[in-house]
Formats: structure tokens, sequence, C-alpha cells
């Protein structure tokens, strides 16, 4: 067989809604359908406003200095993810501190964020990994006791929730990515969320080239003003429209994936030689509802060989993630920092293919090789 790391889960309407757009002639760059389907994740989020960008990277640097976040602070960040929630504050001339994470959400372990403010500290941005909300409400409550922003990198976890409530709703503000594996995609994108008007506001203006839009760019015989530094950081209409379709198949993907990761971590759970995401603490914990953008699983040891045999019997097995502060690049800034659970769990974990059409076949072909390999 061959089962890739992810597929798109796609259908004619994600063609119709594109095509429509072309076929208008108009409002390729800018358009109605931006705020339609900004307002439809706001909305579903239970946030007050939303601004579409090109990546989830352009949202967080967006953030960053809508939020003033500059030379001289220091913002908390995890060493576990995408290097871009790391990167972000070095946008703006601030210093990413590291903190580490716990072994039951792979979120940021509230006690050594904690240790690690200082009077610099600005900022905690957490991640909420592959799917599964972090510690969202401690870290909140420690973010209210320090007067820190809380600024919730919730890329992988569209439709995850705590206690009902969704993730990128719970801090000062909020971004998603939209790039292929995510739980929905527009191939590339992303989406800043907030419930202040004050931070919507200047993102939108730093999104757009500063520039102070009271009608279309693109269609107005209208002299607009620049008013502050700006980007572009603009999602296109034809991206939003491919959008608007993928959200209309939400609650199908995510509950797809849930059975998926249910069925996958029963099988699974015969290996002891691994720990599945079904038997982590949170996961028994039935207010924490994950999306599973991703399924990970532990191996205690021979973790790398057992990639190399998947891969080599056409299952797309892959590390997520390297720990940040490991990287070349992290290492040339001078980072040499020992963060012990993050090591542990980056040496540990494998990620499994996992999307909504993987099929009971595939699931216990990957199985199989799994048991093949430890026998």
């Amino acid at each position: 067989m061959n089962i890739p790391l992810f597929k798109i889960y796609w259908n004619e309407s994600d063609i119709e809604n594109i095509a429509s757009i072309i076929r208008s002639g108009k409002y390729w760059a800018i358009g109605p359908k931006i705020r339609e389907f900004e307002k439809r994740v706001a909305d579903y989020v239970g946030v007050e406003y939303a601004h579409a960008t090109n990546s989830g990277t352009s949202a967080l640097h967006a953030l960053m200095l809508a939020h003033n976040i500059g030379e001289g602070d220091e913002v908390i960040v995890p060493s576990f993810t995408f290097i871009a929630t790391a990167n972000a504050p070095l946008f703006v001339g601030a210093k990413p501190v590291f903190a580490d994470i716990e072994e039951g959400t792979y979120g940021l372990d509230t006690s050594d964020v904690e240790r690690k403010i200082t009077p610099r500290t600005k900022a905690i941005i957490p991640i909420h990994y592959g799917g599964s909300p972090c510690q969202i409400i401690k870290l909140q409550k420690l973010a209210e006791r320090y007067n820190l922003l809380l600024i919730e990198d919730a890329a992988e976890s569209l439709g995850a929730s705590v206690n009902g409530q969704k993730v990128g709703s719970f801090g000062d503000s909020a971004i998603l990515s939209f790039c292929s594996p995510k739980v929905i995609t527009t191939g590339e994108g992303g989406m800043m969320l907030t419930s202040s008007k004050d931070i919507y506001e200047k993102v939108k203006l730093i999104c757009n080239q500063g520039r102070a839009e009271t009608s279309n760019y693109f269609s107005t015989t209208e002299q607009m003003q620049y008013v502050s530094l700006g980007y572009n950081f603009r999602m296109s209409t034809i991206t939003a429209a491919l959008g608007l379709s993928q959200m209309d198949k939400l609650e199908d993907i995510i509950f797809h994936r849930r059975f998926n990761a249910n069925y996958l971590s029963k099988k699974l759970s015969e290996i002891e030689e691994i720990e599945v995401p079904f038997t982590l603490p949170n996961y028994s914990q039935p207010n924490y509802f994950q999306v599973y953008q991703m399924f990970t699983i532990r191996v205690r040891d021979s973790r790398n060989e057992l990639k190399e045999y998947l891969n080599k019997q056409g299952i797309g097995a892959k590390v997520y993630f390297e720990p940040v502060h490991k990287s070349l690049f992290y290492k040339k800034l001078g980072y040499h920092i020992e963060l012990p659970v993050t090591e542990k769990i980056c040496n540990e974990v494998l990620t499994l293919p996992m999307y909504p059409e993987l099929s009971i076949g595939e699931m216990n072909y990957m199985v199989e090789k799994i048991k093949e390999f430890f026998a």
C-alpha cells in the first residue's frame, strides 16, 4: 500500500466555489467572500473578530506588531512546535524564551512557564499540538496573574475545545493555519482571531500595507490614506472561497478524524512498545475535545528504526517536531539550554497518517506493519 501522511479532504463544492470567483471576472484579490469567511470562522470559534491572512505565520507576525511587542520584550514559547511560533517574536526584535512542555497534552508546562517569567516578559504563546488542546485554562490564569498577553497558536486545532469552549477563544488573540495538512485547508492561508476591536483594527492595517480602506482598493477611484507601516499579508478571494466550502465540511472532517483516531488507538494499544494518544492523561478527560489533526504515538525504543521501516512499507510516518532550540539557527543565536521533557518527547514521538478518508483496510495495514516490526 501507499499511505501518505495526509490527504486533502475535498469535493466538487471546492472546485465550484473557486470557479464561481474566476467566472465573475472580479474580486479575485479583495472581495466579500473574504469577509464572509472571516465571520464564519469567528462565529464558529466564538470570538468577535477574525482577519484572514496569507499564512498562519503572517497572522502571528501581525499580532506581534498589533500587541506592541518589540525590542527588549520577552515572549515565552514552546520548543516543541513548528519553528514559526518561536520565530514570531524575532520578527519584531523581541526575544523568544523557551519553556518546557508537559507529557499529557504536549503543551506548555505552566510551572516551567512561571519559572521563566521576568520583568521583561510581555506574552505567552502556547500551541495546541496536533488538534489537542493544551492546558489552556491554567495558562490563562497564569497570564492574568502576571498581567501578560496570552496569544494562542491554534494553527493545528480548529474545532478542538475545552469545556465546550473552542481553542482560539481563551487568549487575548489567536491564530489559525489553513495550509495543506491542517483540519481544513485553503492550500496556504491563515487567520487572526480576537475579541478586541482595537487589535482587530490594527491587524487590518498591518496586513494591508497600512492602508485605511473604506472600499475595495481595486475597484474604486477613491484615494485612500496610508496611516501606518504595513505589509501585504492579505488572503485572496479565491482562497477565501475555498475556505468557505471547506468550512461546510468541517464537522464531517472532525467526525471522521476522531473515528479513525479511536479505531487506531484501540488497535495499537495492544502493542506494549508504543503509547497511543488514547492513553495520554488529557484524552481520558471528557471535557478535552481533540480533532486529531495529527495522530502521534510514542515509541520508547527504536523510534527512528520504526519510522524507516514504515516508510519502506509505503506508510508516510514522520517526526513532528524536532526541538526548535536545538536547530542550527537557534544554536547560532546562542540558545544552549536544556528542556528535559521536550527533548525526551521529541526523541519518542512518531506521527502516523491521519485523514478523513483513511480506510479501515489502510489502518489495519498500518497496525499489521507496526506489529510486524516489533515481532
